[in-house]
C-alpha cells in the first residue's frame, strides 16, 4: 500500500460540488472534471480516515465499463487518462500527479433527478421492505423469497435521490410523474440493457452483480449514462462461489469497515452518529484490498496508477 491516500483535492477549477465521495468541477460550459477523492462513508457518515486507491478503483472501474458499453449506451467520459486530461485542460498540468488514476473528463449533462436501480436479487432495503411487506416500493412481490433469493426478471425500482441520508424507493408510476413517461421507459430499458450487460460479463469472472443503480442524464436530446457504472459503491458485488441464498452475502466492498463499525456500536462504543470512531489501520487495509480485488476480478488486470505523491490534495 504505497500510493497516498487522499481525502480532498483542491485544483484551480470552480468547484461545483463536493460529495461524499467525488469533487466535481466545472472545465467550462461543455465540460466538468469529476474527481473520485478516497473518502469513505458508511451508515450515511463519512470517516475521517480515506481509503488507499479507492477513488481509482471507481474511476478506472467505470471508465473500464463505459468502454465496454459504448456500442450500446452513449455516456458522459471524454477522458479517464490524467495527461489526456492535462494536455485538454492546462491549468490541470502542474496537478497531474493529484489527478492520475482518479479523474475523469466528462460532458456536461442534465441528469434526471432519480436513481435508476436494477435489482437481480434482493437484499438491503428491497429484502427489508419484502420482509416486513410483502412488497417493494408499495408494489406486492411474490411470496416465499428468500433473503438473497435471485429475481427472475430483474427488477427495475426507481428511487428518489437524497441529499442526506438513504435515497426512497418509489414506484415506475412514480417516476413518470417526476420525469415524464416516455423518459422513463427509455430509462427503465437502458438500465436493463447495462445491467444484464454488465451481469453476465461478471458472472463469468466469478462475481454476481446483485443489483446496481445508474443515472443518466440529457444532452443535445439525448439519453446519456453519467456518474459511476458498476463499481463496488454503486453495486453489490457478491463471490459467486460463496452464493447461499437465505443470509447476507459476503461483497466486494466496504464490508469490513461496516463490520468493524457495527461491533463498535453493539459495544456502545459509538453511538452511528458523526462523528465517527478512528478506524484502525487494519480496517482501513483490509477494505482498500476488498476494493482492489473487486477490480482485479473484473477486468482481469491489476489496478495501475502511479505511487508518486499528489501535488494538488490534502
Amino acid at each position: 500500500m504505497t500510493a497516498p491516500a487522499i481525502s480532498t483535492t483542491a485544483l484551480p477549477l470552480t468547484l461545483a460540488r463536493r460529495g461524499k465521495v467525488r469533487d466535481v468541477y466545472t472545465v467550462d460550459a461543455d465540460r466538468l472534471l469529476v474527481v473520485a477523492t478516497d473518502r469513505v462513508s458508511a451508515f450515511d457518515v463519512v470517516m475521517a480516515e480515506p481509503v488507499p486507491h479507492k477513488g481509482a478503483v471507481l474511476t478506472q472501474l467505470t471508465a473500464w465499463w463505459l468502454r465496454h458499453l459504448e456500442p450500446e449506451v452513449e455516456h458522459h467520459m471524454l477522458s479517464a487518462n490524467a495527461d489526456e486530461i492535462a494536455a485538454a485542460v492546462p491549468a490541470l498540468a502542474p496537478h497531474v500527479d493529484a489527478l492520475h488514476g482518479r479523474a475523469m473528463l466528462c460532458r456536461r449533462a442534465d441528469v434526471f433527478p432519480v436513481e435508476c436501480v436494477v435489482r437481480g436479487y434482493i437484499s438491503g432495503s428491497a429484502w427489508k421492505e419484502y420482509r416486513a411487506h410483502g412488497t417493494l416500493a408499495g408494489e406486492r412481490l411474490r411470496a416465499g423469497l428468500r433473503e438473497s433469493d435471485r429475481l427472475d426478471p430483474p427488477i427495475f425500482s426507481p428511487a428518489t435521490k437524497a441529499e442526506t441520508g438513504h435515497d426512497e424507493n418509489i414506484t415506475i408510476g412514480r417516476m413518470g410523474e417526476i420525469v415524464g413517461v416516455e423518459a422513463a421507459r427509455d430509462l427503465e430499458r437502458l438500465s436493463r440493457t447495462v445491467y444484464e450487460r454488465g451481469r453476465a460479463l461478471a458472472a463469468g469472472r466469478g462475481i454476481i452483480i446483485a443489483d446496481t443503480k445508474f443515472e443518466f442524464g440529457l444532452r443535445d436530446g439525448r439519453i446519456i449514462l453519467v456518474d459511476e457504472v458498476l463499481t463496488p459503491d454503486s453495486s453489490r458485488f457478491w463471490p459467486a462461489d460463496a452464493y447461499e441464498p437465505g443470509r447476507t452475502q459476503p461483497s466486494f466492498d466496504k464490508q469490513p469497515l461496516r463490520d468493524w463499525l457495527d461491533a463498535e456500536r453493539r459495544a456502545g462504543r459509538w453511538n452511528g452518529e458523526a462523528p465517527p470512531p478512528t478506524l484502525p489501520p487494519e480496517v482501513v487495509n483490509a477494505t482498500s484490498l476488498r476494493y482492489l480485488e473487486a477490480y482485479r476480478r473484473i477486468t482481469g488486470t491489476e489496478l495501475d496508477v502511479p505511487t508518486a505523491a499528489p501535488t494538488a490534495a490534502t
